[in-house]
């Protein structure tokens, strides 16, 4: 056979017809993520402006003050547990069990889910949406799509929906094609691994450029200070990245600790009611700025830095560990990406502090790397954000030196989840269901 009847098998054709036939509702459901995260986005964003500038307003009182914090988060805190112990599927997942890409929730859970995590988002809780926001779009997936394309199997439909709201909250298929390629890879199905990712980037192509088009993607900052690699850039990124990285480790060392403490409240009321207030104490102390999922507010923090001095700036990042290990281990839902972009912008920021003639730009994405890899635990997604954090390729290559000399101290650290949680009888939790097979995949079996 020529080398162009190869090029034209039946077999290649035949895959190529597969793809584009996965290709339109891929890109529907892409397109589907963007808006439900417009829509989560606007109705925190409605949460937001009910609880920090209707209500002080309408009683008279400084939304400013030290302790509204405290009244804001508490109030936050008893709506998530009421939401968790009464409303069908109680809120889903508890995120401190659970990966970003979790098996699909029935149709009938996803209500409740999304208001929990709109109000944990609205009220100033210290996560981002990822983890549940993923949940949504992936059971909303599996009840549309099942329905016209039956014979689709689970697996495929959970990865292009991922993408797509990974796309989305990433503004960039590129993240979701990193944080995929592991999960694809380690999946022994045959074939190129760029067939299997070519629906999910698809979807993830979709979801991002709805995002942007709406204004809810991440959008990366403009720090231009970067002059190309030098050997110091190690000397200064390193010890950035470290630090960062085993200050985001004290709080994965910390959550399940609280989060057993926490547990032996059976009834979630009680115990995401003590993290509100926790959340508003430490609310109170480190600021508004350190509230919230911290995309934002780290905008704000790199604009602001200069009025900052290197220990402010060293507590703003401890209290924001504190803030996401108290969300996490209190049931708040929510994802602990955004937050660490925050936590490794201030050490990054601390950092430079001590050394200004170094590059800005270069301190942000080490510390950003270094938090993002040990909380995360992937060093594709570390990578990728601490380069999209400052908006500069040429970082890339000592980025990736960084990043060596850190995974060796992550590696062998406890990562930031609860494992073999045993939960109470009425705290309300949703345990993951089992997951239907088609025909096919039985037979595949």
């Amino acid at each position: 056979m020529t080398v162009d009847a190869a090029a034209h098998s039946p077999d290649k054709t035949s895959r190529a017809r597969k793809l584009l036939r996965v290709t339109v509702p891929a890109v529907i459901i892409g397109a589907m993520c963007g808006v439900l995260l417009w829509a989560i986005d606007e109705a925190a964003h409605g949460v937001t402006v009910f609880m920090w500038e209707l209500v002080p307003d309408w009683i008279g009182i400084d939304p400013e003050a030290r302790w509204w914090p405290i009244v804001v988060l508490g109030l936050a805190g008893l709506s998530v547990g009421v939401i968790i112990r009464y409303i069908p599927g109680h809120g889903g997942y508890d995120s401190a069990t659970t990966e970003l890409v979790a098996p699909p929730l029935p149709l009938k859970v996803l209500p409740g889910v999304a208001l929990a995590l709109i109000v944990s988002l609205g009220a100033g809780v210290s996560l981002g949406p990822e983890s549940p926001i993923i949940s949504i779009a992936v059971g909303l997936s599996m009840w549309g799509l099942l329905k016209i394309m039956p014979n689709v199997g689970h697996g495929p439909v959970i990865l292009i929906a991922s993408a797509g709201m990974i796309g989305a909250m990433f503004g960039s298929p590129v993240a979701a094609a990193l944080l995929l390629t592991e999960l694809v890879a380690g999946v022994k199905t045959g074939g190129l691994l760029w067939d299997r990712l070519f629906a999910p980037v698809a979807a993830a192509s979709a979801g991002a450029l709805t995002a942007h088009w709406l204004g809810v993607a991440f959008s990366p900052s403009d720090i231009s200070d970067y002059a190309g690699p030098h050997w110091m850039d190690l000397v200064i990124g390193i010890p950035i990245a470290v630090v960062a990285a085993l200050g985001s480790l004290a709080g994965a060392w910390l959550m399940p600790k609280l989060w057993h403490l926490l547990r032996r409240f059976p009834n979630p009321i009680v115990f995401t009611t003590l993290g509100g207030i926790m959340l508003g104490v430490l609310g109170a102390i480190g600021g508004p700025i350190t509230l919230f999922k911290g995309a934002e507010q780290t905008g704000e923090l790199v604009s602001r830095a200069g009025e900052f001095s290197f220990w402010a700036l060293l507590g703003m990042a401890l209290i924001k560990v504190a803030a996401l290990t108290v969300s996490a281990a209190a049931g708040f839902r929510g994802g602990r990406i955004f937050p660490a972009v925050f936590i490794g912008a201030a050490f990054g920021l601390a950092g430079h502090s001590l050394f200004p003639e170094s590059s800005l730009a270069l301190a942000i994405a080490a510390g950003s790397m270094g938090s993002i890899l040990a909380i995360g635990r992937d060093g594709w997604l570390a990578g990728f954000m601490g380069v999209a954090l400052v908006g500069d390729i040429t970082i890339l290559p000592v980025l990736m030196v960084i990043i060596l000399p850190t995974w060796l101290v992550v590696t062998s650290a406890p990562a930031m989840i609860v494992e073999h949680a045993v939960v109470p009888p009425n705290a309300g939790h949703q345990p993951p269901p089992e997951p239907e097979i088609t025909p096919e995949e039985a037979r595949e079996k």
